[in-house]
């Protein structure tokens, strides 16, 4: 019997063996294909030999032999420990390589993101040139005296077809941006007042426009001044109102209504705006920040749209900390409430600091860097109306000769594109900053590009930018701008303007 048993121990550990030695083959073969196994497969070899050798063993004591108990148990646990670590191998082995695919996959995600954003930097700037152009032309044709009526509305509808479109391309951007997390909100001090007396300046036409009816209540105190992004704040409101008014016929009505409440020095803001257009049935509502969202054909036919604005609103509401929450019914409107906590924050008044609105452009002279002709032209032709000399720099290399062989104090402001040949934006403005000259470090430089990407923004701050404008910029936008920075140029100068 004790012998019966010895045979038993020997021969099932010589079957463990066998299924160690094909468990072995398959582990080499799956692992051969790996790099770092490239010149080193005679190593993957060697367990199986090994293998091999105690398996004859194993059958030679068995066949020849007269093993004991002790060497039966040993024998056969001798196989168990080799499965044992045959096994553990395996699995080490395994998740190494899911680990490795893993990592692949993650690189090549991270890899396309970076491909995609970009692409879509590039997308930015090419689509914007062009739109740049339209728009700046059909601005100055409509302010040609004498122009025909039926022209002027056909150069109307070229820049409201134009501004479409211009907001279709900042809406995908935008997707993106807040997709990749490029987004990054500033924190400076806003009013409130002043957002929602800009905000309602802008809709009321509109609302007049279309034959609806506005209203607008506040309802509790607005703090004089908080802590948070006064223009993505902004963008955000004029996104549901410009919907409200779209989706609304006439007699109809679009109300919005501001609510706050401050505690523990925050402003708990809410902000609602409330339509009675075409509305939205229940089983769409909960899909309605999902972008490209519409909810039937025949509602994209009549009222356009793509179905981004509401998810860039979402997204930047969440982004904020705050929440966007819609309510609807088919047939008889719908109403979207934007609720934000904002820190209360003091305000220093700037005395010394001359009002921008008070800066004459008139007499001062501007140097125009860009290498698109048909930008430049738009931009000078701008600068024109509003008695301001400009100068034309094809690219950053000529626009760095130029300023400094002029005099200093010759040029008011640098107005600097950033993707041109020869030389960038950003290189030209890091060497005009280090230039020896007294005006080099305080001559405001704002760059005019159709990059609109947060990571464009960082890096024009950082080249020694003072701040940006995306083309295409409006010609009050531009005259703002202008007006601010030549304000704070001529503060740190001591308050001295130039003749």
């Amino acid at each position: 019997m004790i012998n019966w048993i010895i045979d038993c121990l020997v021969y099932l550990g010589s079957l463990l063996m066998v299924f160690n030695i094909c468990g072995f083959v398959r582990f080499a073969r799956r692992i051969s294909g790996m790099k770092i196994w490239k010149n080193k497969k005679l190593l993957l070899h060697i367990p199986i030999v090994l293998l091999v050798l105690f398996l004859i063993g194993y059958l030679v004591v068995g066949v020849f032999g007269s093993p004991d108990m002790v060497m039966g148990l040993i024998l056969f646990f001798g196989s168990v420990f080799v499965y044992v670590m045959y096994r553990l191998i395996d699995s080490i082995t395994d998740r190494i390589l899911k680990n490795e695919q893993v990592e692949t996959q993650l690189r090549a995600a991270e890899e396309a993101s970076r491909t995609r954003t970009a692409f879509l930097a590039t997308m930015s700037h090419e689509m914007r040139t062009p739109m740049n152009v339209i728009l700046g032309l059909s601005d100055l044709a409509r302010k040609e005296p004498g122009l025909p009526e039926k022209t002027r509305q056909q150069l109307e509808k070229i820049n409201q077809s134009g501004q479409h479109l211009l907001g279709l391309i900042n809406h995908m951007l935008e997707i993106n941006e807040l997709g990749t997390g490029e987004v990054a909100l500033k924190v400076e001090p806003l009013c409130p007042a002043d957002i929602l007396s800009q905000v309602n300046a802008i809709t009321q036409p509109l609302c007049e426009g279309k034959g609806l009816q506005y209203r607008y209540e506040e309802i509790g105190p607005l703090p004089a001044c908080c802590a948070g992004d006064a223009m993505q704040i902004k963008n955000l409101l004029l996104g549901l109102l410009n919907n409200a008014v779209k989706y609304t016929d006439a007699p109809g009505s679009v109300s919005f209504t501001v609510g706050c409440t401050q505690a523990d020095g925050r402003a708990g803001l809410r902000f609602e705006v409330a339509d009675t257009g075409i509305g939205m049935s229940e089983k769409f509502l909960p899909h309605v920040f999902d972008p490209f969202a519409q909810e039937d054909a025949s509602s994209t036919n009549r009222f356009g749209g793509s179905g981004l604005s509401l998810a860039v609103s979402k997204k930047m509401a969440d982004l904020m900390g705050g929440s966007l929450e819609a309510r609807s019914e088919k047939g008889k409107g719908s109403a979207f409430t934007f609720t934000v906590s904002l820190p209360i924050v003091e305000t220093e008044k700037e005395e010394d600091a001359p009002p921008a609105e008070d800066v004459a452009l008139a007499g001062r002279r501007v140097l125009v860097v860009e290498d698109v002709p048909e930008n430049a032209e738009i931009v000078q032709d701008l600068l024109e109306l509003e008695d301001v000399a400009s100068d034309h720099a094809e690219n950053g290399q000529i626009a760095l000769e130029m300023f400094n062989k002029a005099p200093p104090g010759t040029y008011d402001v640098i107005l600097m594109d950033i993707r041109m040949p020869v030389m960038d934006g950003l290189e030209a403005t890091r060497r005009i900053r280090a230039l020896a000259r007294e005006d080099a470090a305080a001559i405001p430089i704002i760059a005019l590009t159709a990059n609109a990407f947060q990571s464009d923004i960082d890096a024009a701050l950082s080249a020694g930018m003072d701040a940006l404008l995306a083309k295409p910029a409006d010609a009050g936008q531009l005259y703002d701008t202008l007006k601010k920075w030549i304000s704070v140029a001529q503060k740190q100068k001591g308050g001295l303007c130039r003749d």
